[in-house]
Formats: structure tokens, sequence, C-alpha cells
């Protein structure tokens, strides 16, 4: 008998493992660490243990799921008995147990139940970051943000290899300070204008590193589910609006660089623009001639309209596109929305993307171009990685002159100085900030409607030689007190001068109180 039984045992032993077997000794696939610049962690992984069955083991499976019921009250008692009487070798039951939870399934002692330990990401910011990080999802792959930009850059690979333990952590260019300041503004601003939504990104303006990003309503990557809710969209990367008048930066630097206007250039408003079914308003007119500076102040329409028309339909679109506002971005980011134009460019559509209508891009599009009329005139391409100044200047191309670049940081701190400017609710005492407001109407219906705006303000600073640019977004924002909605100087502006406020000196930028 004892012989049978050991002839039995050798047989056994030099049988290949069955696949239920090999799935429980498998290696679990690890994630290198995510930290910020300055090494803070933003994401890691912890040890976790997985409950699995083995059906052909179970010997009642009515007991076993009655058991299993204490401590997961709202255990299917269909789905689990179905896996339970396939007669496999191996099913999942739940994944990623509390301590808790697998001391209590021990404490049955059932048979033909075990546990697999696994990896489990964990976000020690919460939802400070949620959008840019991302998310893996139960088997530890990622699925969005820069969680999935590391799978798409082959680290896959390296875990069915097994060579994805002790990996170097994944450093970010953003500063988690800055990004936790950043984002209690926009829940701020949000709540404080009953807005659907807010957002904003820090820009380093000489190399293209996001500093911060944020958009709220978030989640907590945590808890993923969360990240299902209602209107849970990155609106900074993946929305697309219509951008209103800070598209005429854009329109004012193009008249500049074309070398036909010069700040002295002066243009009509005193009538408004008739071309097809469309006429053309400012929504404060002066009723006269107004210069290029005045055009830029007082956010005229009329004048914007005027310096396209100067330009010309085709170099007008050329333009846009040069400076990223009508083509998909370039960064790291997974989520990010293609921007929409007109089929074929006429010139009424020519006029009216020139204040920042019929034509829809992100706002982060925004930001990096307005971004290369601060820094001296070259475009580079958002990153979410550490990046110098040199590698920077390698990987851009100029897309506006010296001279132009000069004449907007002009511009930018005269519309935040000079009276009526709109810039100047982004002022900060001790900083010099320039700025460019942006209410636009929103479409509903196939119409703009006067009671939903999107509101942006982009800024500068300091504004001499700007290192960074701040773009802040209010979604449909209402006046406090009334249904009436809110402007960009009163919504977006005070919220970039609040990140600017906080942010400034972590950001390395001195304030001087000699400044008016």
């Amino acid at each position: 008998m004892y012989g049978t039984i050991g002839a039995r045992l050798i047989h056994l032993g030099l049988q290949p493992s069955p696949k239920s077997a090999q799935v429980l000794v498998a290696a679990v696939a690890s994630r290198p660490d995510i930290v910020d610049r300055n090494g803070e962690l933003l994401a890691t992984d912890l040890k976790t243990f997985s409950l699995f069955a083995e059906p052909r083991r179970i010997l009642d499976v009515d007991e076993t799921i009655e058991k299993l019921s204490t401590v997961f009250p709202d255990l299917e008692y269909r789905d689990v008995y179905e896996k339970l009487k396939t007669g496999k070798g191996f099913v999942w039951l739940r994944r990623q147990l509390s301590p808790g939870q697998q001391n209590q399934i021990m404490g049955l002692g059932l048979p033909g139940i075990g546990f697999r330990q696994e990896k489990r990401r964990f976000y020690p910011s919460g939802p400070t970051a949620s959008y840019v990080i991302g998310l893996t999802d139960r088997d530890n792959r990622g699925i969005s943000g820069l969680e999935k930009y590391l799978d798409d850059q082959g680290l896959t690979d390296l875990q069915s290899l097994g060579l994805a333990s002790d990996l170097q952590p994944l450093q970010l260019s953003l500063d988690l300070r800055v990004q936790h300041i950043v984002r209690d503004e926009a829940m701020q601003a949000m709540e404080n204008f009953r807005a659907i939504a807010a957002g904003g990104v820090v820009l380093n303006a000489k190399t293209g590193e996001v500093i911060a990003m944020t958009s709220v309503p978030d989640y907590d990557p945590n808890f993923p589910e969360s990240a299902l809710d209602k209107d849970r969209l990155n609106r900074m990367s993946a929305g697309l609006y219509e951008m209103g008048s800070t598209i005429k930066s854009f329109t004012t630097a193009m008249a500049l660089d074309s070398g036909k206007v010069t700040l002295a250039s002066t243009f009509d408003a005193r009538q408004p623009i008739r071309i097809g079914a469309q006429t053309i308003r400012d929504f404060r007119g002066k009723g006269r001639v107004l210069t290029v500076p005045e055009v830029f102040i007082c956010s005229s329409n009329i004048g914007s309209a005027r310096e396209a028309e100067v330009v010309g339909v085709e170099a007008h679109r050329s333009f846009l596109q040069r400076m990223g506002l009508l083509d998909r971005l370039r960064t790291e980011l997974p989520e990010v929305a293609k921007p929409t134009e007109p089929p074929v460019w006429k010139k009424v559509h020519s006029i009216t993307a020139a204040f920042g209508h019929g034509f829809s891009t992100t706002p982060l599009q925004t930001a990096v171009g307005a971004a290369a009329f601060m820094n001296g005139g070259r475009l580079m391409p958002p990153t979410f990685l550490p990046r110098t100044i040199e590698e920077a200047n390698a990987l851009s191309e100029r897309v506006v002159g010296a001279r132009t670049s000069d004449d907007m940081r002009y511009l930018y701190n005269l519309n935040a100085t000079a009276a009526g400017g709109s810039g100047k609710g982004g002022a900060v005492l001790g900083y010099r900030v320039g700025g460019k407001t942006g209410t636009a109407e929103k479409v509903v219906g196939g119409r703009y409607s006067r009671d939903r705006n999107f509101n942006v303000f982009l800024a500068a600073f300091p504004i001499e030689d700007p290192k960074y640019v701040i773009l802040t977004i209010v979604d449909e924002p209402k006046l406090q007190g009334s249904s009436r909605a809110a402007t960009a100087g009163v919504s977006a502006a005070p919220m970039a001068a609040n990140i600017i406020r906080r942010a400034a000196t972590m950001l390395g930028v001195t304030p001087d109180f000699t400044l008016q």
C-alpha cells in the first residue's frame, strides 16, 4: 500500500502544473512610483490580497456561499453559485480585499477557497491631480492619464517579461503644492459662482512644462468608480470650447507679425460689420476709430475683425494652425481632444474666428499658444515631464518674431494696468501681471445664449520677462446673488490672481512691493 502511494506521488510530481496553479504562482506585475518634481509621492503600489475559489475542491456550494455572505453582505448569490458549479480549476470571487476581510474569511476555514497576493495602486494625494495621474484597472494596468502613458511606453512589455520590479520612479513636471492651490481655487470658483465646472493650468513659458493642471468636478482615483460620475471630464485638455476674446490675442499677434500692422495702426470701429446674415458689433463699443492697443484693451470685435481682414482668410487659418489651435495637441496625456473648425474657411469664418467664434479648441492649447507670445516667439509642445530650457528650445518652433512677442507683452501689461483694461481683475500686489479676459457665450440650441458663458482668463508674469502663463476657466458662472451670467473679469480673472498670490513664491518669483 505504501509503495503504491509513493509511486502515485512521484507520478503526480512529474506532471506539469495545472493552469490554475500557474495562475496562483504567477508573478504580480509591478508599476513604478510616480512623484512630482520635488520627489513628493503621487502614486505607488500596495500589497493586497484577492479571493479565489477552486470549484472542484468545494464540498458544499450553498454552505460556502452562505458563509462568504457573512463577510460580503452584497454578494450576488446566483452569480457566485454559477461560478462555483462550473467545475473549473480557478475562478475569481472578489478582488483587492481589506486585511479585515481576509482575516474573517480565513477564520471560516472553507475548503477550495484561497487568496492571491496582488498589487493595488494607491494615490496619496487623492483627487488633487487625478486627471493628470490617471487610473489603473483591477489588474494594475494603466487605463487613463499618465498611468496609461507608462504602459504605452513599454511598461506592459516589461511586466510580461518579468522585468518590472525595482523600476525607477517616474518624475513629473507637476509641483504638488501648486497643484493643490490651483485645484482649491477652482473648487472655490465653482462654488462661489454656482458654475458647472472650473479649471486651470500653470505653464512654464520657457520650457513648456505643466506645473499644475486641474479640472473640477474631479474624482478620487483611490475609488475609481467615482470617475464614472456625471460630468467627470478633464476640461483642460479633453474639453472643446470657443475661447472667446482670449483668441483676440492671436488675432492681434497675427496682424502685428504680418508686417502690415504696427502698434500705431488704426482701425475703424464706428459702424458694425455686416457680412451675409451676420452683423458684428462690439459689446461695449466706443463708436470711433481705434488704435491697435485700444482694439486690444476695449476687446473690440469690430477691430479684431478688421485686423483679420488685413491678413486675409487663408493666412488667418494658416496662422491659427501654426499656433497649434487647430490640430490635436502633442503631449504625454492621452486624453486630448481634436479641435473643430469649419470644413471650408470663408471670409465670414475668418471674421468670426478673429474674436473667438466659429472654431473650438482646448484651454490647454490656448495657454500653450499664448506662451509663445510671452517667451520670445517659440511654440513648444507642453510636457508633464521635467524638461530643461535647452531641451525645450531644441523641440520648439519659431512662430512669431521677437518684436511681436515684445508688443504682445506690452499689450498684456497695458490691459492689466490701463483704465478700462479687462485684465485688471488679475492684478496682484507685488507682481507685474499681464492678462486677457475671454467671456464666450455658449451655443445652446444652435444659437448663442446670453445666459450661459464660458469664461477664460489668460495671465502671464512677471510680464517684463514672463516665466509662467496661467489660464483659468469657469463654465457657466452666475453672479453672486443673481441668476445673471458672470463675466470673466469677475470670475476667471480673480481666480488667476489668487493662484499667483498663493503660488508665486513657490515658483521662485519674488514679490516687489514697490510696484504700483
